[in-house]
């Protein structure tokens, strides 16, 4: 399954870098703060249709190729791609619930993660 914040965010990573542009740009660009703009790029807080439209004129693009999916999409998940060479229903609910383990020890990580960068004072690029 294809996690379009990422695909986004991987999208507008690239921008920044074509553009030679920083994410202090971005925030100052489209009326936001570096913390939110961080928070966008890495998956921890979703794009709405509004700031994704602020995000494109920003970077002078269409939205269509800030959404735009990559050529080859691969199943990164490995609990997923092994989920389909199982054959047993209880294994398929075992591999399930190992999958929403995993994705709440992420998520958590995730969190802690911008919760210690939040707490560092940072500095204008």
């Amino acid at each position: 399954m294809v996690d379009m914040n990422m695909v986004i965010a991987n999208n507008i990573l690239n921008c920044l870098k074509k553009q030679n542009k920083k994410q202090t740009d971005m925030a100052e660009g489209i009326g936001t703060t570096k913390q939110t703009v961080n928070k966008m790029l890495n998956g921890s807080r979703m794009i709405n249709a509004i700031e994704l439209k602020m995000i494109a004129d920003f970077f002078g693009v269409k939205m269509e190729e800030l959404t735009k999916l990559p050529e080859a999409i691969q199943e990164e998940n490995v609990v997923h791609a092994f989920m389909g060479k199982v054959a047993s229903q209880q294994a398929k609910d075992a591999l399930a619930i190992a999958d929403k383990l995993s994705d709440m020890i992420l998520f958590h990580s995730r969190v802690r993660e911008n919760g210690a960068l939040m707490m560092e004072a940072w500095e204008d690029d």
